[in-house]
């Protein structure tokens, strides 16, 4: 009855998001160094990507980009590792 109709539709604009590389590639834009990590999460009901890079100095810092603009939201230096 329905067919294909519901697949065949662009998904819209409003559920697009950055890929995983682009988050990584934002990350390394601020803070260069070695990915070590990505993930997604929800954050106070905000998807992001959680990029953890590990700089030349052997620090590591945690970058969160929203998952649908791209923005940084926080950039912090890691001080507890678990």
């Amino acid at each position: 009855m329905y067919g294909d109709y519901y697949y065949s539709q662009p998904v819209p604009m409003s559920r697009q998001r950055i890929t995983k590389q682009q988050a990584k590639d934002i990350a390394l834009k601020n803070i260069p160094g070695r990915v070590l990590h990505v993930d997604m999460d929800l954050e106070n009901g905000v998807l992001v990507y959680e990029v953890f890079i590990l700089t030349a100095k052997n620090r590591i810092f945690e970058v969160e980009i929203h998952a649908k603009t791209g923005r940084i939201i926080k950039m912090e230096e890691e001080t507890d590792f678990d």
